[in-house]
This record gives structure tokens, sequence and C-alpha cells, in this order.
């Protein structure tokens, strides 16, 4: 069984998959998989410094993640271009991950699941869902970036009402860690069952 596991940006996607982790459970994530197809040497890095010019790049030839961020932020057209180059190298590294699991599930941890093809891997989906407001708050924490651009990334992702009705399973995630804790164990006793 693969469980989809997503949320929008701040909601604990990766504390949630850290728990399942630490229960045992392979955890494929499709954020790092978007990361090995675009490193040094890849052929999807090259046509994205083909495409973009060559100052997408940092100074050691690896893609300058800020720079790529502001250019498809600001342009829909290269989004869709990006995508339509990416989307089907990082699904290719997904499937390769998620054959190579041995454990009784595997989670495929992917913010974009529900706007991608990703969800297609998955037989189950996991949301993990926050109220906007704590989405804000923790990501500029973390992230230290405006307000404004979390919005902008927030509105870039399936609504939180679309999400919620496409979700099997739920994971309100706006208290403590030990309350987190207890609904991942729920939920893993309940997919091993499954």
């Amino acid at each position: 069984m693969i469980v989809g596991l997503t949320g929008g940006i701040g909601s604990g996607k990766t504390a949630v998959s850290d728990l399942f982790q630490g229960l045992g459970i392979t955890i494929v994530d499709a954020d790092i998989a978007s990361r090995v197809v675009v490193e040094k040497g890849r052929e999807e890095l090259n046509k994205i410094a083909d495409h973009f010019g060559k100052d997408i790049l940092t100074s050691n030839g690896e893609l300058d993640r800020a720079k790529l961020r502001e250019v498809i932020f600001k342009s829909k057209e290269e989004k869709v271009w990006l995508e339509s180059l990416l989307h089907p190298a990082i699904a290719s590294q997904i499937q390769k991950e998620l054959d190579s699991s041995k454990s009784p599930y595997t989670i495929l941890v992917s913010p974009l699941l529900l706007e991608t093809d990703q969800k297609n891997f998955c037989s189950t989906v996991l949301v993990v869902d926050v109220p906007v407001e704590i989405q804000i708050e923790r990501t500029s924490k973390r992230d230290n970036v405006s307000e404004e651009q979390i919005k902008s990334i927030i509105a870039s992702q399936i609504d939180r009402d679309s999400r919620l009705e496409l979700a099997d399973e739920v994971i309100l995630n706006d208290g403590s860690i030990q309350n987190l804790e207890s609904k991942v164990q729920e939920l893993h006793k309940k997919f091993l069952s499954s």
C-alpha cells in the first residue's frame, strides 16, 4: 500500500513523515526526488540552464533555487515550461524509490500530490491540515520569507477545502507534538491492518 501524504506549506508534513519513519516506514519524498533530477550533470539541469540562461546556476554549477523560484512565480508560462520538463523525470525517480521500498506500506510525501499525477501512485491520501494563519506563522519562522511570498505559495497550491475533500484520512496538526504522535500511531495501526 502506498499512502500519499500531503498538506499545504507549513502544515507539518515533515513532522508527520518523520514520525512514520520512526515507526520503520519507508518515506519517499517528492521534494527530494525533485532535487535529484536537477543535480549537477543531469540532463534536466542542462535544459533549465539553456532555457533560463547560465545565471540560473550558482557559481559552482548547481541550480540556484531562489532565482528559479522568483522567475516561475512571476511567469505562468515559465512555470508550465518547467513543470513539463520536470514532472516526468520526478515521476520516474519516485517510481524507482517506491519500487525499492521494503516496509509494510510506504509513504509518498508530496506538497503537490493532488495537483499532479503523483496521486496516481497512491491507494490512500493522507492530508495534514492546519488553518491558514498557522501555515503563515510556521513558514515565516522556518523559511524567513515574507507573508506575501507565503500567501503566493498557498495560492499556487490546491485550496484547503478541495484538499480536504480529496483526503481519505486527515490529521489536524494544530496541537502539541504528543497529540501529533498519537494521531500518527493510530493511523499506523490502521494502515498495517489494511
